[in-house]
């Protein structure tokens, strides 16, 4: 279980966020720009003092995704390739994918 400080407007443990609460809505992202977690890019844009940036293609298998349920690091490689948590099983929100651009370059 990982210690992990998620920042934005979390509404719950599990990582969920003002502007993304489903039941599926379980991860955090490491934003590239400043090595901190966050729910959402929304979020990022909300809380952080400065503009976001993409995780590059090459260093994609840092560990850059945090589920919610069980707090396990995930690379990104791993989150892009799985559509539930390989540690826990928690299933992630597949429309996330609709974001990926925000997030991974490539």
């Amino acid at each position: 279980m990982s210690d992990v400080r998620v920042f934005g407007k979390t509404v719950d443990e599990h990582t969920r966020c003002e502007h993304y609460s489903t039941d599926f809505d379980i991860i955090a992202i490491c934003f590239a720009c400043c090595d901190r977690y966050y729910p959402c890019h929304l979020c990022h844009s909300e809380c952080a003092d400065h503009q976001a940036e993409q995780w590059p293609r090459d260093q994609w298998e840092q560990p850059a995704i945090l589920c919610g349920m069980c707090r396990r690091q995930l690379t990104i490689e791993t989150y892009k390739r799985v559509d539930a948590c390989p540690g826990c099983a928690a299933p992630f929100n597949r429309r996330c994918a609709a974001h990926s651009d925000l997030y991974f370059a490539g």
